[in-house]
């Protein structure tokens, strides 16, 4: 049976991600900060204190990851602020690029000894964070650690192609969550539901693109 780890798995996305690969066969970790009871009925395994934002969960990962193999990571934590130019908050700035950026990076370069050959990463990222496609402005600190996190993504596709580790950078689309004041186009059933057929299809070729889960191929 295929393993599968996921981020910010408590509540939204990350939830029902959990959800529906638990519905479709595979064995789930749910990681997150401070686990509900929601999750603890869905995941086989819940870890806590899983905050990617901080440079200690590096060792917390590979400590409880020692021995086990993952064929599937799912780097979905982050984090909203609003900003506008005239509203402009540092360290709410600071605090989206550690999670939002560097966050995948630590859990990936944390758990890369788990993933084998013909294993998948995935970055639920935003298509705030392209440039071609930035015709509102605003969302400084979101925006700019996305933009981050995508090429970190890119990068990664490329490191990881010796090991036969494909890497896939997923817009979920505006969703209904409580990241978005309950706001939105879709709900997050339909969000991670199109999230994992993006997976599902990413292949070694496609390693390295910038999806929305709708299937639709977003400019850099």
């Amino acid at each position: 049976m295929s393993t599968a780890i996921v981020t910010g798995a408590n509540r939204g996305i990350g939830l029902e991600l959990c959800r529906q690969l638990k519905a479709g066969g595979w064995t789930v970790v749910g990681a997150c900060r401070t686990p509900g009871t929601e999750l603890r009925s869905v995941a086989d395994e819940v870890w806590d204190d899983i905050e990617v934002g901080d440079d200690a969960v590096i060792d917390i990962l590979r400590t409880r990851a020692e021995g086990r193999q993952f064929d599937l990571l799912i780097n979905n934590a982050g984090v909203l602020k609003r900003q506008s130019l005239d509203d402009l908050d540092w360290d709410g700035a600071r605090l989206q690029f550690e999670v939002n950026a560097l966050g995948p990076l630590r859990v990936t370069s944390a758990l890369l000894e788990t993933l084998g050959e013909g294993a998948k990463v995935a970055i639920v990222t935003s298509r705030l964070g392209s440039v071609g496609d930035n015709t509102s402005g605003s969302h400084y600190g979101y925006r700019m650690s996305k933009a981050a996190a995508n090429i970190a993504g890119v990068s990664l596709a490329r490191d990881l192609e010796g090991r036969g580790i494909a890497v896939a950078l997923l817009h979920p689309g505006f969703v209904r969550t409580g990241m978005t004041g309950g706001r939105g186009y879709i709900d997050a059933t339909e969000a991670a539901a199109g999230l994992l057929a993006r997976i599902d299809e990413l292949t070694m070729e496609t390693s390295g693109s910038f999806w929305h889960s709708n299937g639709e191929i977003l400019p850099w």
